[in-house]
């Protein structure tokens, strides 16, 4: 029993959610007007998610955590080129290992930005450097409204299907609402963080109502006749090595660049990450009806690094470096986010 409980802390249970959702979905797709419905309160929901987004982000934050700069670029880089090289290179699967529609949702997954709270708790459990990890999760963001979309368009737009009422749908659903948040947030902002749990609520039910539309569409189109288990076992091991790579890739190159042990802490779990909450709406404005298929790697990966990345947090926690670390801290430093 002890096992299992284990096993359940290092599990997500916003994911168990996701997958009852996409359940539901399997089960009981939505249609006709069901359909309709639901297409339409995803399309708000993701509208009202991108806007909370830009009304949380705070640009005074941001331009405080420039003092990190070398850091930053560096976590940009692996989540921007890296990433996306590396999903480049996958192409060399396609078709003897992944079907053309699960490799174009694994090359989806690579452009998305980097996660912001994970990264933050794993960062603060290890005892690296907070602060940073604050900071680049919030660039990332910012950059990935509008960089996520157009690395789409460029590097999968050919099969995908985009034009220019594609980059305009995309920019009245993400970039537009964003930018509202950003220009309300001196009037909205204190509420915001006033009412951040209620908020979040929102946050992950719409990511729901997004699913639950996106995969009824799939059923609904027969999408998943094309996927076999031997499919989604050889993209698990694909989506392991390509988390292997980013973390080894990561911790190497922070002691290459001579980052101290809490900056280096702060770059692999914010460079070797990527962000479901961002990118399962941006997936359902890009990929429209394949939009079931283009999510699931993402869902697959964001699992999977959350289990690494536990057990690695808690292992960098109890190095002895950690606990010299802690000691020379200032007692003045800011209190990691809870």
């Amino acid at each position: 029993m002890s096992a299992v409980r284990r096993l359940a802390r290092f599990i997500d249970p916003y994911v168990v959610l996701l997958l009852g959702t996409v359940g539901l979905a399997a089960l009981l797709p939505a249609s006709g007007t069901a359909a309709d419905a639901a297409d339409g309160a995803a399309t708000g929901f993701i509208a009202l998610l991108f806007f909370l987004y830009g009304a949380r982000l705070s640009p005074q934050e941001a331009v405080a955590g420039l003092r990190h700069w070398r850091l930053h670029l560096t976590i940009i880089g692996c989540t921007f080129l890296l990433f996306p090289l590396a999903g480049l290179a996958a192409r060399g699967l396609v078709p003897w290992l992944l079907p053309h529609d699960l490799y174009e949702g694994l090359l989806f997954l690579c452009l998305v930005p980097s996660t912001v709270q994970s990264s933050i708790a794993f960062t603060s459990i290890a005892r690296g450097n907070v602060a940073a990890a604050i900071a680049a999760g919030s660039f990332s963001s910012i950059i990935g409204v509008l960089l996520t979309p157009l690395l789409a368009a460029v590097l999968i737009g050919a099969s995908g299907g985009f034009s220019g009422d594609s980059l305009l749908g995309i920019a009245g659903q993400l970039l537009l609402p964003f930018l509202l948040g950003q220009l309300l947030r001196r009037w909205i902002g204190g509420f915001v963080r006033r009412h951040r749990a209620v908020l979040s609520l929102v946050d992950r039910g719409s990511i729901l109502v997004v699913v639950y539309a996106a995969f009824s569409e799939g059923v609904n189109a027969g999408v998943w006749h094309e996927v076999s288990w031997p499919r989604l076992l050889a993209l698990l091991g694909v989506e392991a090595v390509l988390l292997a790579l980013m973390l080894t890739l990561t911790r190497w190159g922070g002691r290459r660049l001579g980052f101290g042990r809490g900056d280096r802490i702060a770059l692999v779990f914010a460079g070797s990450k990527k962000s479901l909450a961002a990118g399962l709406p941006m997936a359902s404005v890009i990929f429209g009806s394949q939009a079931a298929l283009a999510v699931l790697p993402l869902m697959m990966f964001h699992q999977m690094q959350l289990l690494v990345c536990a057990v690695l947090a808690r292992r960098w926690a109890r190095d002895p470096e950690a606990r010299d670390a802690e000691r020379r801290e200032p007692t003045d430093s800011p209190t990691p986010p809870g």
